[in-house]
């Protein structure tokens, strides 16, 4: 594993891993971060057949404008084949991800390598 990336906004980090992009939301999710992120979740779904997750693990506030994120990072990876997962550890996330019905769509795993982990055995089948 390398440096840690740099911040491309104070509530935003994307590095690549296992053939993953990794968006990592940091800090307060709300809707003034929303607006800093969109432009760069839009970037990294624009491709053919992305392979996303997004990390709320270094989340500390997440509001309505997350859940939006959310939703629009999922239609877009959906809209062009690819894969979208999450990781989410944070209580109060969770409860608001069961609570919207994301979570039914979305499953939050706890760890990167609970998904990054199963993709590259799944790949090895």
């Amino acid at each position: 594993m390398g440096q840690d990336p740099a911040p491309l906004t104070r509530h935003l980090r994307i590095h690549r891993d296992r053939g993953h992009t990794v968006l990592e939301f940091h800090g307060e999710i709300d809707i003034l971060a929303a607006v800093e992120i969109i432009p760069f979740l839009d970037s990294a779904t624009i491709r053919r057949a992305p392979r996303i997750v997004i990390d709320l693990r270094p989340v500390e506030f997440f509001d309505c404008s997350g859940l939006r994120l959310l939703y629009r990072a999922r239609r877009r990876v959906l809209a062009r084949g690819g894969t979208l997962h999450l990781v989410c550890t944070h209580p109060l996330t969770l409860r608001i991800l069961r609570l919207t019905g994301l979570a039914a769509v979305l499953p939050p795993a706890a760890s990167l390598e609970e998904i990054l982990g199963e993709s590259e055995s799944a790949g090895s089948l």
